[in-house]
Parts: C-alpha cells; sequence; structure tokens
C-alpha cells in the first residue's frame, strides 16, 4: 500500500493570513476567509481503513434523446457531523485532473426524507461538505450526468445508438477512505434492448435494471460499459485459461461483420502476447470496441478492459483504413505495461489524489513500442507498414525543434497542465513525446542488446522478467526508475542508467541519440517522394496531405493548412494553421495539384507559388523549393542483420 503524504490543507478556508508586499515594503492586505454561509471543515485524510458498509450506485442511461444519465446513490454513514463528499477528479488512464466536474447539475443530498445543504470547497471545488443529521443510517445522493451533445468542447459519450458509461464520473464517494477498501454495489439501466459490454459479470436483470456484485470503487472505475442498439461479442481465447472477450457496439448493424480471418487476427494478439510475457495479470479480460464516427474518439486503459473506438468500416473497409489497427494492442498491452506494473507515483490511494507522471515514458512510452510490435506479430499490420510507423516516429525525432530547449522527461508534465488542448505550434512545444520518442528509447535499447549479445538476448527477456512477473496476480506492482535499470542489467550487464537518463534529459543534439537504433537494426532512414502504402491510406483516411518535410506545413483536403513546422520553409514565410490556400500559381488548389508543383519545382528555378486567404487578409507567398516531395522511409541496408524484421516477426512459443 502506498503511503499518502499529508494533505495540505487549504489556507484561504481557514483564514491564514498572508501579507501582500509591495516594492516598498507596505502591506497592503490580508487574505480574508471566504464568504460563505458556514466555516469550511477540513478535508478528511486519506486512511488504509474500510469505509463501513456497502455503497449502492444506481446510473440510469435511458433518457437517449436528451443525452442524460441520472444517479442515485445511498451512502451508509457511520455517526453523525461533518462528511465530505468527492467528484472524482484524477481520473486513471487521462494522467491528468479532468474529472468532468462541469457536466454535473441536480445535486441533492438527503437523509431520511430531509434535505442537506451542501457546501462546495473553495479550493478543491471537486469536494462537497455536508451535516450528517442526528439518527441517520445513510444519505441518498441525486444528480445528473449532462453528457455533451457534441465533441466541440467535450468528448461524446451518448448517442442514438450508443452509450459509454464510465462510472467514475457518475457517482460521489466519501472522503478519508482508500479506494481500494471501499466497495460499490453497481447497478444500470440501459434503452431497452441494448447489448453491453463491462468487465464485470451480470449477477441479475430485474425489472430493466442490471445488477452486479459488490466492487472496490478502484475496480469499479476499472470497468467502464459500452452499450448499444447493435452489439456483437466475440470469443478471443476460445477454452483459454480466463476469458479474453470483444465487444461491439456500433452506428449499423452493418459493422459488426467482422470476418473469421480478422476475429483469428485478434486472436492471434491473445496469443502472442501470452509468448511475450507468459503471464496474465486478470481473471478475465473484455475488449470494448465502438465502430463509430458518431460516438467521442477514445482509446483508453484498464486493467481487464479498454475502450476503443474505431472508423464505422474497421471492418468493412479493412484494406483502406490502417489508422487503428494498432489501438486495440496499444490498449490490451497495457494490462501487463502501465496496470499490472504501474509507477509508484502512479499508484495513489483515490481519484482525488493527484497523480505524478514521471514514468510516464514508460507506462505510454514501452507500451508505444509493444503495442506495435503485437500489432505486427498477430498480423494487424504488415512488417512493411509497422516500418513504415517506425519511419514516421523517427522522421518526427529527427526534426523536432522542441528538442533543442525542452527534454523528453519534461513532457511527461504535459496531461497535468495544458490537459491534452490544442497547441499553437506543436512541433516547438513539443506535448506528450513521451509516447512516440518513448518508444524510440526502447527501441534502441532492444536492438543495442540483440547486438551485444548476438542475438542470444532481447528486450522480450526484459519484459517477460519486469511485466511477467507473478502469473495470475492482477493487484498492480509499483515499480520505481531503479527497478528498471535493475532489471534491465539482468538482461545484459551495462550503464543503463546513464543511457536513459541522457536521452530522457538531453536537448538539443544529444535529445536525438535514439535514432542510433536505425543503423543497428539493418536499415537507413531516407527522404524521397515515394510515400508508404501505409502513410498514404492513412492520409486518406484522415484527411491530410503531408507537406511537412517539403514546404513545412499539412494540408486538409478542403486546401486549408492545419500545422506549419517550426522552423520549416512555411515558418519562414510567416504562415500559421488556419490559411486557405485559393491558387497554387494561377490554377485552382488541389491537394493533387499541389504535389504536382512541388515534384515540378524540381526541374525547374521556378519558385512555387502560393496565393492563401486567412478571414479577409489574401497574400501571395513563394517558396524557392526545389527538392521535390519528401517522405520518411526505413530503407534496408544490405548484408546487415535484420535486426527490426526478427523484432516484428511472429513467436513460435
Amino acid at each position: 500500500m502506498i503511503r499518502v503524504p499529508k494533505m495540505k490543507r487549504h489556507l484561504l478556508a481557514v483564514c491564514a493570513a498572508a501579507l501582500l508586499i509591495v516594492a516598498d515594503g507596505t502591506a497592503l492586505a490580508q487574505t480574508a476567509a471566504p464568504a460563505l454561509p458556514r466555516p469550511l471543515p477540513p478535508i478528511p485524510e486519506t486512511q488504509d481503513i474500510a469505509y463501513p458498509g456497502v455503497i449502492d450506485v444506481a446510473v440510469d442511461a435511458t433518457d437517449v434523446q436528451r443525452r442524460v444519465i441520472s444517479v442515485r446513490q445511498t451512502i451508509p454513514v457511520a455517526a453523525a457531523g461533518p462528511m465530505t463528499l468527492l467528484y472524482p477528479a484524477w481520473i486513471p488512464g487521462h494522467h491528468g485532473p479532468v474529472g468532468p466536474m462541469r457536466n454535473i447539475a441536480g445535486l441533492v443530498i438527503t437523509a431520511d426524507g430531509q434535505r442537506l445543504d451542501w457546501l462546495r470547497d473553495t479550493v478543491d471545488t471537486f469536494a462537497f461538505h455536508i451535516d450528517v443529521p442526528a439518527g441517520a443510517r445513510s444519505i441518498q445522493v441525486e444528480f445528473q450526468w449532462l453528457t455533451p451533445i457534441d465533441d466541440s468542447t467535450q468528448r461524446t459519450v451518448f448517442t442514438d445508438e450508443i452509450v459509454n458509461v464510465q462510472w467514475e464520473k457518475a457517482l460521489l464517494y466519501p472522503a478519508g477512505y482508500s479506494h481500494r477498501r471501499m466497495m460499490f454495489r453497481p447497478t444500470l439501466k440501459l434503452p431497452e434492448g441494448w447489448g453491453y459490454g463491462v468487465a464485470m459479470p451480470t449477477t441479475a436483470t430485474e425489472d430493466g435494471w442490471i445488477r452486479f456484485d459488490p466492487i472496490t470503487l478502484e475496480h469499479l472505475g476499472d470497468s467502464p460499459v459500452f452499450a448499444g442498439m447493435h452489439y456483437r461479442m466475440v470469443d478471443l481465447d476460445p477454452g483459454g485459461r480466463s476469458p479474453v472477450r470483444l465487444h461491439i457496439v456500433a452506428d449499423k448493424p452493418e459493422s459488426l461483420n467482422a470476418s473469421d480471418e480478422q476475429i483469428q487476427l485478434l486472436r492471434n494478439l491473445v496469443t502472442q502476447a501470452d509468448r511475450l510475457y507468459h503471464a496474465r495479470h486478470f481473471d478475465h479480460y473484455d475488449m470494448l470496441l465502438a465502430l463509430t464516427d458518431r460516438l467521442g474518439g477514445i482509446g483508453l486503459e484498464h486493467h481487464r478492459s479498454s475502450e476503443n473506438s474505431a472508423d464505422p468500416a474497421f471492418f468493412t473497409n479493412w484494406g483502406g483504413l490502417r489508422g487503428d489497427r494498432e489501438l486495440l494492442p496499444h490498449e490490451y498491452n497495457h494490462s501487463w505495461s502501465g496496470k499490472f506494473r504501474r509507477p509508484a507515483d502512479q499508484l495513489v490511494n483515490n481519484f482525488n489524489t493527484p497523480l505524478q507522471n514521471s514514468l510516464l515514458w514508460v507506462y505510454e512510452g514501452n507500451d508505444q513500442y509493444y503495442g506495435l510490435v503485437l500489432a505486427a506479430r498477430s498480423g494487424l499490420l504488415s512488417k512493411e507498414d509497422a516500418l513504415a510507423s517506425l519511419a514516421s516516429a523517427a522522421a518526427a525525432y529527427d526534426n523536432n525543434p522542441g528538442n533543442a530547449w525542452r527534454a523528453l522527461q519534461d513532457t511527461t508534465n504535459d496531461p497535468i497542465y495544458t490537459q491534452r488542448r490544442p497547441q499553437a505550434w506543436p512541433s516547438y512545444q513539443r506535448s506528450e513525446d513521451y509516447y512516440r520518442q518513448g518508444q524510440m528509447i526502447w527501441l534502441e535499447a532492444d536492438t543495442l542488446i540483440r547486438e551485444q549479445t548476438n542475438g542470444r538476448k532481447s528486450l522480450d527477456d526484459f519484459a517477460r522478467a519486469f511485466f511477467g512477473m507473478d502469473d495470475g496476480v492482477w493487484d498492480p506492482k509499483p515499480f520505481e526508475f531503479a527497478e528498471i535499470v535493475s532489471a534491465l542489467n539482468g538482461v545484459m550487464p551495462y550503464d543503463w542508467a546513464a543511457f536513459l537518463r541522457e536521452r530522457l534529459d538531453g536537448v538539443g543534439p544529444t535529445a536525438i541519440e535514439p535514432l542510433s537504433w536505425i543503423a543497428r537494426s539493418g536499415y537507413r532512414l531516407v527522404y524521397d517522394d515515394k510515400l508508404p502504402e501505409f502513410q498514404k491510406t492513412l492520409n486518406s483516411e484522415y484527411g491530410r496531405n503531408d507537406f511537412t518535410y517539403s514546404l513545412g506545413f499539412m494540408a486538409s483536403n478542403a486546401n486549408r493548412i492545419t500545422g506549419v513546422q517550426w522552423g520549416g520553409l512555411a515558418w519562414q514565410a510567416g504562415l500559421t494553421k488556419g490559411w486557405d490556400i485559393i491558387a497554387i500559381g494561377d490554377r485552382a488548389p488541389t491537394p493533387e495539384g499541389l504535389r504536382e508543383a512541388v515534384t515540378a519545382a524540381k526541374d525547374s528555378t521556378d519558385p512555387i507559388v502560393l496565393t492563401l486567404k486567412r478571414g479577409d487578409r489574401v497574400r501571395t507567398v513563394s517558396f524557392d523549393y526545389h527538392g521535390g516531395l519528401r517522405y520518411p522511409r526505413l530503407e534496408r541496408v544490405p548484408g546487415t542483420p535484420d535486426r527490426l524484421g526478427d523484432i516484428l516477426a511472429p513467436r513460435a512459443r
């Protein structure tokens, strides 16, 4: 059990004086107590003790038309007096304080039919203070979760055909207790006829209410629901040691039509994960997959399940859609990496204790690596597709101007303070680079081990020792930096601490060291006009046109500039995202026309001339560029070991 440090109590709430001093030393004012109907009590510190009684939570998700989810809770109480209820803020897997408090309305708390006044904490605004009256044995809590109508401000979780119930967004819980020692008894009501998937067994259905066994708050938050009008369940491990199931919901029934060959690829994923780790850390696993363009996009890991969404034609246009092929392997692999083996600073005692993200380059970076590896080993991606994905990641790293000033380690803080909001200049600001650049570090480690041991050892040996320990145990096992170093040394003695810290903390030229894996793996990174089929499919799927490594921008199919590379030609011309291309020379714009213009300029001294419009402003920009289209790809070096091919090949045992 992790020891929780003492919570800093809110100085504002207890009227602690703080002098505001100006330059001449004059005290201007004192910070006053908030103007509230009664003083704010302290929020109880979290203790490792069991909560007295089981909390009932009933979630009604039948209001399809208004997208409203109604919640009713009965919370046993042991004594009269002050009580604090918390709404979850730090949602696991989001890596930041993103609990959707602003969507909660209609909060009413009663005891024996008597309405109780609640008071929101003015510093921790996810906390509600009440006074439990004498003689009350329980309180009732009611509120509505007003789910977003569209994705303009937050992710949509409710449509005419699908609902995604995330329990931690539909409950309050008493402060002062670990979520591992607090039991909930959940029930759920869905629209009539809808099927559902969830990582909890159904114990009964009565009057339309689905009932589940009591479960800890920690595991309840780890057990989301995908439900829908169009539903299918597929067994991905028939006769296996512990059930692994795929639950599909969709906008339209035809999206459910996965072929036998496609299902076999997903079964291969389960097999290849077993052969990688030689262990399972779940009693059952439920992949939840929404095939939709109406529900908000998601890829969120849990210990015994995952929430995933993909294009409605994920199965029915298999060859034309490849952008979601890594999603299920990535989230499934998280059951080992990030959930069973969890960074110690992520294993907190409740959903309102701040998480720290210092080891996300393991939690997400290693998972990004093995998610791709498992996608290739299972056949969800071909070797060529996996190489194209790695080439894209390597090129982004090789051309990232943010490396010059900001260390990769610092990007692990991004989800906390940016909360995944759009950035003006992502190539310079850097964002959550611990995913793909973390992937590069683990790939470098793998190729280094293979090279130094003449192929006798690999990162798979680390994965089996570090993530595959304690087969059958699924209580989280925390880790710290030193244990990673020790496990790597157990595979191959090396100065792994220096290796990792140099790549995590380096800025400037040292920040691109992890690309040494390319030569070591038997390839070279090249740029030419040959766009890999994988990237061509992705660009078509996402409606994007990539001129990043030529003119220095990305454009949409509607000819709008959607991103500008810091320091590139478009940046030098003063362009930003948001400009519309209205002419290419004297021709109307099309993405293909722009590619033709860039190609033609290779054999000409004439500049590429674009006319652009933003709002009521029109300008003309000339690019004196003659390098042609440039796309990254990995080119095989003849006569060298194909270590990357070995990494991506399926395992026989």
